[in-house]
């Protein structure tokens, strides 16, 4: 989980550092979110997914309340309400809660099937993540 969260971050600190909107913060998190739909749906089922989302999204909450209201995952890999919270807030907020909601998604997933199974499985959501770094960047 290290380098998936390595990764998160840099490509975070990286949107800020470019002056990206709140706009393009909640794009990288639709992409990055529709990739770990496809990355994860084979495996633990669209279903699994989105139980997944909503607890790390009620996990999320109590520190960043940009997910307080309206999120609720409609149906499974449908991460539209999450695009648009984030598109409201500043830069620094959306890319906080975003890296927040993905560290907590990350934390449920490791402990369900463990930090190697996790990493190996989200491994092409890290090296294509929004924000510059190179697959190379950070060491896998």
């Amino acid at each position: 989980m290290p380098s998936g969260m390595q990764r998160i971050e840099a490509a975070l600190i990286d949107l800020i550092a470019q002056d990206q909107s709140s706009t393009q913060i909640a794009d990288a998190a639709l992409l990055t979110w529709n990739a770990v739909h496809a990355a994860l749906s084979p495996v633990v089922g669209a279903r699994g997914v989105q139980a997944l989302y909503r607890r790390s999204l009620y996990l999320t909450r109590n520190d960043h309340s940009c997910f307080v209201d309206g999120l609720e995952a409609g149906e499974p890999g449908d991460f539209t309400n999450l695009r648009a919270a984030l598109a409201r807030q500043t830069s620094a907020v959306a890319a906080a809660g975003h890296a927040a909601l993905l560290h907590n998604f990350l934390g449920l997933l490791s402990s369900l099937i463990g930090e190697s199974l996790s990493a190996r499985l989200l491994r092409s959501v890290w090296v294509n993540l929004p924000g510059g770094h190179a697959a190379q960047d950070i060491a896998p």
